[in-house]
C-alpha cells in the first residue's frame, strides 16, 4: 500500500494475490476497511470498477442488474470490482463468465463487508474451483519494517534457526499495539499515526455497523460503543457471548437483549472488525477433553485500544490488559505469516485448563505450539515447560510430530533454551 508519502510498501499478500490470479478465474479479496485492499488489488487489475463513490454507484448497480454480462466485460481483464458487496447478486454471473472464458485471472472482487449471499438467492453457486477467497489484514511488523525478520517460521519448520537480537523494546511494542498496522499510520508522526485507528473506530460505531442491510441494526451509537468496549475488555479470552452481554448491560437493566447483542457481533464480523481464533482439535494420548470455543480478537489490536481509550503510556498502568493486547498483536502477525506460507493458525485449550496461545498447522501435517509472553525470566521458563507438557500429551502417531515449540516475547534476544524451545522476540519474526 502507499504511505502518506506515496511510496508503496510491499505486502506479503501481493504474492498470494498473484498466485490466486494464476490459479483461479476470480479472487475475492476480503478484509477490513483501510487495510490497503484497493491499493494492492488495483496494482494487479487492468480495469477497475469502483462502487465506493455514491455518484456512480447506483448507475453501476443498475447496469449490473440489467446487463450483468456487459457490467463484467467493461474492459481488459483482470477486472476489479471494488466494494463488490453492493452487487453481490452478480456472483453467479461471475462464475458463468469464468466458465465461458475458461481462463485464470478474470476478476478481482474486493470488499470491506461480507456480501449478502441471500441477495443472490438460495441457489447461489459455491464458486468452488472457479473463485477463491483471500483475507487481507493490516500490516504485520515485518511488513512495516519493525521486525528484522531474522527468524523465519518456514526455517524453524525445517529446523533452521539463527540466534539474533531485536531492535524493539517494550515501549516500542506499546506503540505498535496502539498504532496498529493501518497503512496510513506508517511513516507519519506519532500523533497522526495514533489518530488513524481512532477515526476508524468512530466510523464503525457511527456509521458502518448500521450500514449492513441484511442485519438491520437500529442506529444506536451508544450501544455500538458498549458492545465494542465489552469485546475489547475480553480480548484474547474465550469469554462466552453471555459474559459479554452481561458486561454490556452492567447495572443498567435496559432492553439490550441477547438477539440485539448477537446482531452487533454479527455486524462486526461482517465488517471484518473482529476475527476470532478457532480452536485446534488434535488427537490426544490421554482422555483429556479438547475445548472448542474460539478466542476473541479484533482484526488488529489497535481497535481495542481505540475502543477503550488507551494510549501507549496508559498500557503500563494496566499490565493485564497490556499482556492481552500483546498476545493479540502476536496473533495478528502470526495469522499474516501463516497465510503467506499456506498454514493455518489455531488456539489450543483442554479440560485440564491448559492452553497454548497459538498452534500453527502446516500443510504437510506437522504443527507448532506457540506461547506469547510479555514477561521475562520465570514467565518464559514456565511457558517453555508448559509447551513441553502439552506437546507430550498429543498423539504423534495420529497428529504427526511437532515442527517446533516457540515462546514469542518482547525481550531482545532470540535463542533456543535447554528444552529445545525457541524463545523469539516478536520483532524478529517473518514467514
Amino acid at each position: 500500500m502507499s504511505t502518506s508519502q506515496g511510496k508503496y510498501i510491499n505486502r506479503l499478500f501481493d504474492a498470494q494475490l498473484d498466485f490466486a490470479l494464476k490459479s483461479k478465474g476470480a479472487v475475492v479479496v476480503a478484509g477490513p476497511r483501510w487495510c490497503g485492499k484497493t491499493t494492492t488489488a488495483t496494482r494487479f487489475a487492468k480495469t477497475v470498477i469502483d462502487l465506493m463513490p455514491l455518484d456512480t454507484r447506483n448507475a453501476y448497480i443498475q447496469l449490473a442488474k440489467i446487463a450483468p454480462h456487459e457490467f463484467l466485460n467493461m474492459g481488459s481483464k483482470p477486472i476489479m470490482v471494488d466494494e463488490w458487496q453492493h452487487v453481490s447478486f452478480i456472483w453467479d454471473q461471475v462464475k458463468y463468465e469464468v466458465d465461458q472464458a475458461n481462463e485464470f485471472g478474470c476478476f478481482i472482487l474486493a470488499g470491506s463487508a461480507k456480501d449478502n449471499e441471500k441477495a443472490s438467492g438460495d441457489s447461489r453457486h459455491t464458486g468452488n474451483g472457479r473463485i477463491t477467497r483471500k483475507m487481507m489484514r493490516t500490516l504485520s511488523l515485518f511488513e512495516s519494517g519493525e521486525s528484522n525478520g531474522i527468524v523465519s517460521l518456514s526455517d524453524l519448520k525445517k529446523g533452521v534457526f539463527k540466534p539474533c537480537v531485536s531492535n524493539a523494546n517494550i515501549n516500542d511494542y506499546a506503540f505498535y499495539i496502539c498504532r496498529g498496522g493501518w497503512p496510513k499510520a506508517i511513516g507519519v508522526d506519532r500523533d497522526a499515526a495514533l489518530r488513524q485507528v481512532i477515526d476508524y473506530h468512530e466510523a464503525i460505531v457511527t456509521d458502518d455497523i448500521f450500514s449492513l442491510n441484511d442485519i438491520h441494526l437500529r442506529r444506536d451509537e451508544q450501544k455500538a460503543r458498549r458492545v465494542m468496549c465489552s469485546y475489547a475488555r475480553y480480548i484474547s479470552s474465550s469469554a462466552a457471548d453471555r459474559t459479554l452481554l452481561e458486561d454490556v448491560v452492567g447495572e443498567d437493566n435496559d432492553s439490550f437483549d441477547k438477539d440485539a447483542f448477537s446482531k452487533y457481533i454479527q455486524a462486526l464480523r461482517a465488517l471484518y472488525v473482529i476475527e476470532e481464533l478457532p480452536a485446534w482439535k488434535p488427537n490426544l494420548r490421554s482422555k483429556t477433553i479438547i475445548r472448542t470455543k474460539a478466542t476473541r480478537h479484533f482484526v488488529d489490536p489497535s481497535i481495542a485500544v481505540a475502543t477503550l481509550g488507551l494510549s501507549p503510556e496508559g498500557l503500563f498502568r494496566d499490565i493485564i490488559t497490556f499482556e492481552s493486547l500483546f498476545e493479540s498483536l502476536a496473533i495478528r502477525d502470526l495469522r499474516i505469516y501463516c497465510d503467506a506460507i499456506d498454514a493455518k493458525l489455531y488456539k489450543y485449550r483442554d479440560s485440564k485448563r491448559r492452553e497454548a496461545d497459538a498452534v500453527i498447522q502446516f500443510r504437510n501435517g506437522s504443527w507448532a505450539l506457540v506461547e506469547v509472553k510479555l514477561g521475562n525470566g520465570e514467565d518464559i521458563a514456565s511457558a517453555s515447560n508448559h509447551l513441553l507438557k502439552i506437546a507430550n500429551d498429543i498423539d504423534r502417531e495420529r497428529t504427526g510430530n511437532p515442527a517446533f515449540l516457540m515462546v514469542v516475547t518482547k525481550d531482545k534476544v532470540a535463542y533456543q533454551d535447554q528444552n529445545g524451545v525457541y524463545i523469539v522476540p516478536l520483532a524478529c519474526l517473518k514467514p
